[in-house]
């Protein structure tokens, strides 16, 4: 083979195994696929465009989708490597049972049916309906979020079900609704080109959705200026104009100290305020002592930096606001989310081109998957389980009496307390770990251990599935036609391009035989996925995420849909409230006041660090998955601390010495991993991991009264330097792009 450029070199020596290229043969190395199948990635809410090679019913490699509109064929870490999973030895190839003393055993699945229907029969009937209840995840398509909230309320007939976007994106879909009556990004991020200021809250975008990083570079080149909002320096933050590293807890404090700048030096757009909101005088009551003198003193950041952010902020022509799990998984997240969505409206900049506003979906279908039934307090299009009007029209739909649908349940880290409790019995989880993924992960596996009977559908043995009494093998998202929808608002095709493995099926066809063995058959009668997904079209109607007018095909021939789009000759909708029309009861926009508010815990002389949590580059929510991608294991093999060199040096601390970490929950150790790049009063340790690992043993179960997620990013904590040198493993490999 003629030698190649050595940039070539390193990404074939990078990534050929992964392309099925042989460096010493060249390209004619790689075997040639059965087909290739243009799908997107399974991860986060950026949901990039990839093309699956397949041979023999197994994926065997990618190629980039260049045509798709978001990622042009750009892919994160985690897409390149995203399809190593499917022939992992772990994958589940058939229902297991779990056997006391002896670990789990292969059963048919007519005796996990059997055994399943019979349990969910033996707790209602002795304890109620509400006894048992139902998990479910946001990566799961658009037709099985539907089918999750169908099932849940006509074949187990509970009103406790929720999701794991409880953990995501609820704060800011409570904020959204508040505000202008519809929970979604105002634009596409190819808006975010043309920005003349773009703000990035609590986001680590180069990190978590690095593919999102190009059009934000897009807009640098053009002249952009750019605020972080971040307690780190996070790798975004090393090239900002402004960084206001923010204490954690107090975010608030900041947006609101803004919002009094901007209206002190009169950078409003007057004409907006007046004609197309409402609330305006009463939110900037709640500010009037916001100064900017109290601003640094709360939130740690120097007041000169406040006001040069507000002053970009306040004098750009056009502008965008991104923000994501940072200021939302906090028990004020939704303030703090509003604090954001006043300073866009304060200033008038929504609605128009390169203007807007956006929420950063954090899983692969957190947008869609929060939009179509399987959160406690919803029903499909986003529609309130408790309004008459609502429940009337998806009883109608579903053929049931209304009567018959169950009312408003309780979240996830709720249903964990009323397992405590006593209250709810049985438990069937699909695509979620709690035991990872929940706060207090002590509190979470004594409720496991408390089910009278829990079935978990899932691909892989998760730590949560090991406290199962029977775990179904289910599908990866490969594995099933479907859609999800984008952070954008965009509507995207699945494709199937393998069949499940084994004796493994598809999670769709494992709950429409659950619902025909509970007695519902007649209310579960789908030809296929894409007849599931066309009732969700007439349920989502008439709902501020109203779908009807998408189908297979328009999202094929468009390579995507925006919602809402009610008709099939309808464009669909890339840009909302161009028409200033409001989807609230008013019509207009919403100020909401953000007043500052302590965090649920704060620190004293017995925990006198803040702790916060979030994520890395190469890993994955809980890990299932990723922590089974060795490449990805290599770029951060385990959890570290991040610490500040002043605040090491205060306990003496070296770099990779093990450090035991205390809160009022638990306590767990890492190796310390001094860095610069973290406020001096702040440790951060990443959440992927499980067990010994698992930064949710220190985690509280404060959760916000609105939006009920849990405040991971802020707990107080102790450290004690444990004068041990980790193992090497614990060196974590710098990340770097190619």
């Amino acid at each position: 083979m003629a030698k190649l450029p050595v940039s070539a070199e390193k990404i074939i020596e990078e990534f050929g195994p992964h392309l099925n290229y042989s460096p010493k043969d060249g390209y004619e190395g790689r075997d040639e696929p059965d087909k290739v199948v243009e799908t997107h990635c399974c991860f986060c809410g950026m949901q990039c465009g990839i093309k699956l090679l397949v041979k023999t019913n197994k994926v065997v490699g990618f190629e980039p989708w260049m045509e798709f509109p978001f990622n042009e064929g750009r892919l994160c870490p985690k897409g390149v490597q995203r399809y190593l999973q499917n022939n992992h030895p772990d994958r589940l190839l058939s229902p297991i049972k779990r056997v006391e003393g002896k670990g789990f055993e292969p059963i048919s699945w007519n005796e996990a049916m059997d055994k399943t229907v019979s349990e969910i029969k033996r707790i209602q009937e002795k304890y109620g309906n509400d006894a048992f209840s139902m998990l479910s995840g946001v990566s799961l398509t658009n037709e099985k979020s539907y089918l999750v909230g169908k099932f849940a309320r006509i074949a187990l007939k509970t009103k406790n079900l929720d999701y794991n976007g409880r953990l995501c994106m609820v704060s800011a879909g409570a904020g959204n609704k508040k505000a202008f009556g519809l929970d979604r990004a105002s634009n596409t991020y190819a808006d975010l080109e043309y920005a003349e200021v773009i703000i990035v809250a609590g986001a680590n975008i180069s990190e978590t959705f690095p593919t999102l990083t190009h059009w934000i570079w897009k807009a640098r080149d053009r002249g952009a200026k750019l605020i972080v909002v971040d307690p780190r320096v996070i790798p975004l933050a090393r090239t900002a104009d402004v960084h206001l590293n923010v204490k954690p807890g107090t975010d608030s404090a900041l947006y609101g100290a803004m919002l009094k700048y901007l209206v002190d030096n009169d950078m409003l757009d007057h004409d907006f305020i007046d004609n197309y909101t409402s609330g305006f005088d009463m939110t900037i009551d709640a500010v009037k002592e916001y100064t900017l003198e109290w601003a640094e003193e709360v939130t740690g950041i120097k007041k000169e930096k406040i006001k040069e952010a507000a002053e970009l902020w306040g004098k750009a022509k056009t502008s965008f606001l991104l923000h994501a799990r940072g200021i939302e998984h906090h028990s004020k997240g939704v303030d703090n989310v509003l604090g954001c969505i006043n300073l866009v409206l304060a200033t008038g900049r929504i609605g128009r081109p390169y203007c807007g506003y956006g929420t950063i979906t954090g899983q692969g279908n957190g947008q869609g998957g929060r939009e179509h039934g399987h959160k406690c307090d919803q029903l499909p299009g986003n529609r309130d389980i408790e309004n008459p009007e609502h429940r009337k029209y998806i009883s109608e739909v579903w053929g049931i009496d209304e009567k018959d649908l169950p009312g408003k349940g309780l979240s996830a880290y709720e249903i964990i307390e009323a397992i405590h409790r006593g209250e709810i019995k049985g438990l069937i989880s699909l695509c979620f770990n709690p035991l990872v993924s929940l706060p207090n992960s002590n509190y979470v596996r004594e409720a496991l251990e408390k089910l009278e009977y829990y079935v978990c559908i899932d691909f892989f043995l998760n730590e949560t599935a090991r406290h199962a009494d029977i775990v179904l093998a289910g599908s990866l998202q490969e594995e099933e036609e479907g859609t999800t929808t984008s952070a954008e608002g965009r509507v995207i095709r699945i494709r199937q391009a393998v069949t499940p493995p084994g004796d493994a099926r598809t999670d769709t066809s494992i709950l429409l035989e659950l619902a025909e063995r509970l007695g519902v058959k007649d209310k579960f009668t789908y030809d296929d996925n894409e007849a599931i997904f066309n009732e969700l079209r007439v349920a989502s109607k008439g709902g501020t995420a109203d779908y009807n007018g998408i189908t297979y095909k328009r999202i094929e021939d468009n390579m995507g849909m925006f919602w809402p789009c009610p008709t099939e000759d309808h464009p669909g909708t890339p840009r909302l409230w161009e028409d200033k029309k409001f989807k609230t009861p008013d019509g207009k926009a919403h100020f909401n006041p953000a007043p500052y508010k302590l965090p649920g815990e704060v620190t004293d002389e017995n925990y006198p660090v803040t702790l916060t949590t979030g994520r890395v580059v190469s890993q994955y929510l809980s890990g299932t998955q990723t922590r089974r991608i060795g490449k990805l294991v290599d770029q951060y093999p385990e959890p570290l601390l991040e610490i500040h060199p002043e605040l090491a040096a205060k306990y003496g601390i070296q770099q990779n010495e093990l450090i035991k970490v205390s809160t009022r929950r638990g306590e767990a150790i890492f190796p310390a991993n001094i860095v610069e790049t973290i406020r001096k009063d702040t440790v951060f340790i990443p959440y992927h991991w499980s067990g010994l690992k698992s930064a949710n043993l220190l985690t509280p179960g404060t959760l916000d009264p609105i939006s009920k997620i849990p405040e991971f990013k802020v707990s107080a904590c102790k450290l004690e330097p444990l004068r041990q040198q980790a193992k090497p493993s614990s060196e974590t490999k710098a990340y770097a792009s190619i």
